[in-house]
């Protein structure tokens, strides 16, 4: 046997996931890369550790066994990792984080100096939409999660980190000329939607009840990127977070519509359980983001208040 490390984490992500492009994605790495990987591994094996039906990878009853060991084996090796490093004095252990799509504008300026300065600390974060965020929360499988829309019906407790808002776009072909339009563009406006449990579709419906508004609903999709680019590709408008179209603003290929009640403002919350016992790397994390929040959204995020 001469399986690797890389080998066991790549196998392990596709059991979890039962898929080999949804592997690759959450490991940043080439669906090409993680098939070869996987070949190598099962090649060190006589009985199956996969096998493909149709178009879709079951796992096998040995390959599940494998999973496991593979799983103990990681845990060890972060272990022996941690240990290095807390010998040398230095904060040790693993953040994890689930946070909503669009947050991954977010989060990453909050985390980058962190990490920087306690290299012993390993990240997890997983990007999904809010209702898989709320359950990792209620499962206790995460640290902190962020969100900008709070859950209901739950105790928790919160940092705010920055406001978020919400402006109605679309591509530049068409040109908007009057300094602020009334409601009544939405008639004429055909809107792309996020997916059922995204908070942004939770605050776009919400304004478009308040407001009585009268949408014509295009499309759903399931990805603020999804969004960004059928609205770029002109099927439509959307409401969307200033945050995640900086770049697609500045180049020319979005625009936003001056439409009276915009922007949705909301908050960018960093929530957790309440009653939730942190380790020592999660209590640091929240004093280095107590005491720098503000200058992180100053130096990463002046460009927010132009808008």
């Amino acid at each position: 046997m001469n399986y690797t490390i890389n080998q066991l984490r790549i196998f392990l992500k596709i059991t979890q996931t039962q898929s080999v492009t949804k592997a690759s994605e959450e490991l940043h790495l080439s669906q090409p890369a993680v098939s070869i990987q996987l070949k190598n591994l099962q090649s060190q094996f006589d009985i199956p550790l996969t096998e493909v039906v149709g178009r879709k990878i079951f796992i096998t009853d040995f390959g599940k066994e494998i999973a496991v060991a593979a799983e103990n084996i990681l845990n060890q090796v972060h272990a022996i990792n941690y240990k290095t490093f807390a010998h040398k004095g230095q904060l040790t252990g693993r953040l994890k984080f689930s946070i909503v799509s669009t947050g991954k504008y977010v989060m990453p300026y909050f985390l980058a100096g962190f990490l920087k300065q306690h290299e012993g600390i390993e990240l997890v974060l997983d990007v999904t939409n809010k209702l898989k965020v709320i359950e990792s929360i209620e499962k206790n499988e995460v640290d902190f999660s962020l969100v900008s829309v709070l859950p209901d019906n739950m105790k928790i407790e919160k940092i705010e980190l920055m406001q978020n808002k919400l402006y109605l776009v679309s591509n530049t072909a068409e040109k908007f000329k009057e300094k602020i339009y009334d409601k009544s563009i939405f008639e004429m406006l055909p809107l792309i939607y996020r997916e059922q449990g995204s908070g942004t579709r939770q605050t776009m419906e919400k304004f478009v009840k308040i407001n009585n508004l009268p949408v014509k609903k295009k499309m759903e999709l399931t990805s603020n990127e999804a969004v960004k680019q059928a609205v770029i590709a002109g099927l439509g408008c959307s409401i969307m977070p200033l945050i995640g179209i900086k770049n697609e603003i500045q180049n020319g290929e979005l625009q936003v519509i001056p439409v009276k009640g915009f922007p949705i403002k909301s908050v960018w919350n960093l929530i957790w359980q309440k009653g939730k016992s942190h380790s020592p790397v999660a209590l640091a994390f929240l004093s280095y983001v107590r005491k720098g929040k503000a200058s992180i959204i100053r130096e990463k995020f002046d460009w927010f208040d132009q808008y």
